[in-house]
């Protein structure tokens, strides 16, 4: 259950983060099947989705969107993959440009929309599983009324999958997709041969839009208004980015300039905006045509299996169901792609954040929890897809804008004012687009908001929890500072006074030093040690911590960066008990002040009443006595 855990790498905590020595990847198209069974399973739905939205516009309107998706998100990913190639996605890029505590709270923020878009992912494309299950002609009677029950174990089997192992389902979703887009070729050539052998309906498509539309110009003004109903045609994107780092790379390859690694995600990219811009305006053009607007509308034939309907009418019952069988497959696997993104996504930050427990830098805990939530969600709505369509729509919508707006500002950085611009300008349309959506479907952002808070409150309520951990995954000792710890060490006594570095001049440390034998009876013949914590970003939770040795004015001095000054004491203690076998001892000094103030202080800065908060790290740490290092206070 809790595999992985072990693997503490700061910068990559996450289960499919940067790959480990041996992590087996996979060629870039093999992952854009695991994307693309969030993707290209929206064909299940899109064209159902754009005919009630648009009408017999709905062609128009999809030549928008694939505008939209070739020339803004598709180039706005891509500067993504280069910015940020080990797949933390345009939150990492955002997340650089807010220091302290409102990057982190901006963060929080962006993952509420996250799992908004993901979790529904998983949950709206089980329940039109369901949808296409139930409407079989050869469905048994008794699944009417079931849905709910029928999306519970659909949810459930893929949480199965991800228990199992992710190579598992990088090879689902290559037979799923494979099989999916051929069927969906089939269905494709027979609906277009149809509409070519008869003209009538599209003379007749034609002279509706006419009568309804003074010019090809307001038909295009009209398209653009009813476009971000079109907007969960544009799903996939992020998790391509967030998965990239399972794509196989070049052999020369470096954490810092995964070349081949970019390329092969720019690749996915491409491939999948192309494949799916071909299948969007073929599928909407075919269906407006050919299926009565009525046969759309809710309780229709075609309601939200537009293709399925076309697939039983032309071709039969027989090869209809061969149909919907790969589309229930491909929509029930669809929250692969959503579940590898979270998967990949919140260890990132959260167990860094010190917002999560440490269990969450395992996969299968977080499967668990993932998967619990999804029943959560299910059940609340019913299994109704048309009820989760305006969190979904929101969620891709915030995540497109976030993504657009911190392409604009990297390429801007970096002098490319042209490119910025361009990006800007996109920018400004998915701002549009995502407003709109919700003005028009406030269900989306309240049911963000509700992860939002739920996140913030758990995160908060984690925060506090795991305060007192020593909040270390390594520390280092430098040859110098090694020398030091091994010079006291052979003395017999390890004698640490910790100082808070001020002027650092001689005087400082001679009284320093004057004060803690005369405050804690340190004999004169021990020899003693100076520890200065420098405080950073007291935001951060937790660190690799690298202590430098330094000699000034004949004092010996052991000096490290950290987020938090207590429990930077205590695991540096607990480093030197370990490397040499010898109980250290650490001096304090009261510090004055209102013990509640001070302990808000630690929480949020990091600093407080050092002296009692360290004891407390080492008691939490270090059940034994005779091996915990000493505190004394004076």
């Amino acid at each position: 259950m809790l595999e992985g855990l072990s693997e503490r790498a700061v910068h990559a905590p996450g289960p499919h983060g940067t790959p480990q020595a041996g992590h087996k990847t996979h060629s870039w198209w093999k992952v854009m099947c695991l994307t693309g069974v969030d993707y290209f399973s929206s064909l299940g739905y899109q064209p159902g989705i754009a005919a009630l939205a648009a009408g017999a516009l709905s062609p128009v309107a999809t030549l928008v969107l694939v505008a939209l998706t070739l020339f803004g998100a598709l180039p706005v990913y891509r500067r993504v993959a280069i910015e940020s190639p080990n797949g933390e996605g345009s939150i990492a890029m955002l997340e650089r440009l807010l220091p302290w505590w409102a990057g982190k709270a901006f963060v929080l923020v962006l993952l509420g929309f996250v799992c908004t878009d993901f979790l529904i992912t998983i949950t709206l494309s089980a329940a039109d599983a369901t949808a296409h299950v139930i409407e079989n002609p050869f469905a048994p009677g008794f699944f009417h009324g079931h849905q709910v029950i029928i999306t519970l174990v659909l949810v459930a089997l893929l949480g199965a999958v991800f228990l199992k192992g992710f190579s598992e389902a990088i090879g689902i979703a290559v037979v799923l997709v494979g099989a999916y887009l051929a069927l969906n070729v089939v269905v494709m050539v027979v609906a277009l041969w149809h509409v070519a052998t008869r003209p009538l309906v599209v003379t007749d498509w034609w002279d509706l839009l006419s009568s309804q539309h003074s010019s090809p110009l307001a038909m295009v003004a009209i398209a653009l208004l009813v476009f971000p109903k079109l907007a969960l045609g544009l799903s996939g994107f992020e998790t391509g980015v967030a998965v990239m780092p399972q794509v196989t790379g070049d052999a020369t390859d470096t954490p810092a300039k995964p070349a081949g690694r970019i390329r092969g995600t720019h690749r996915l990219l491409t491939a999948a905006a192309l494949i799916m811009s071909v299948f969007l305006i073929a599928s909407s053009f075919a269906t407006t045509v050919l299926i009565p607007h009525d046969k759309f509308e809710s309780g229709g034939e075609a309601n939200g299996r537009a293709l399925a309907y076309l697939a039983h009418s032309y071709l039969g019952n027989a090869f209809g169901t061969v149909y919907d069988v790969s589309t229930i497959a491909i929509l029930w696997f669809a929250g692969a792609s959503a579940m590898a993104g979270l998967l990949n996504l919140v260890p990132r930050y959260l167990p860094r954040y010190g917002m999560a427990p440490d269990w969450a830098r395992a996969i299968r805990p977080l499967v668990l929890l993932f998967t619990a939530v999804a029943f959560l969600v299910t059940v609340l709505f019913d299994a109704d897809v048309d009820a989760q369509g305006g969190a979904y729509a929101t969620g891709v919508l915030v995540l497109m804008l976030s993504a657009s707006f911190a392409a604009t500002l990297a390429v801007w950085r970096r002098g490319m004012r042209r490119t910025a611009v361009a990006f800007g300008g996109i920018a400004v349309v998915f701002a549009y687009t995502t407003v709109t959506n919700m003005v028009e479907r406030p269900e989306g952002i309240k049911i963000a908001g509700l992860f939002i808070l739920g996140i913030l409150i758990a995160s908060l309520i984690s925060r506090v929890h795991r305060s007192f951990e020593t909040r270390a995954d390594r520390v280092r000792l430098d040859p110098t500072a090694q020398r030091f710890v091994a010079e006291a060490a052979a003395d017999g006594a390890i004698q640490v006074i910790a100082n808070h570095p001020d002027a650092r001049d001689e005087t400082e440390y001679r009284e320093k030093e004057f004060e803690q034998r005369r405050d804690n009876h340190i004999p004169a013949a021990d020899s003693v040690l100076f520890l200065e914590v420098t405080l950073v970003d007291s935001s951060d939770f937790a660190s690799d911590l690298h202590v430098v040795g330094e000699e000034r004015f004949g004092y010996r001095i052991l000096r490290v960066d950290s987020p938090a000054i207590a429990n930077t004491v205590a695991a540096v203690l607990l480093h030197i008990r370990d490397d040499t076998g010898v109980v250290p001892h650490v001096y304090f000094n009261w510090t004055e002040g209102n013990p509640v103030a001070r302990l808000l202080e630690f929480l949020v800065l990091g600093v407080g009443e050092i002296a009692p908060v360290t004891r407390e790290v080492l008691r939490r740490a270090e059940p034994d006595l005779d091996r915990r290092p000493g505190v004394h206070v004076g």
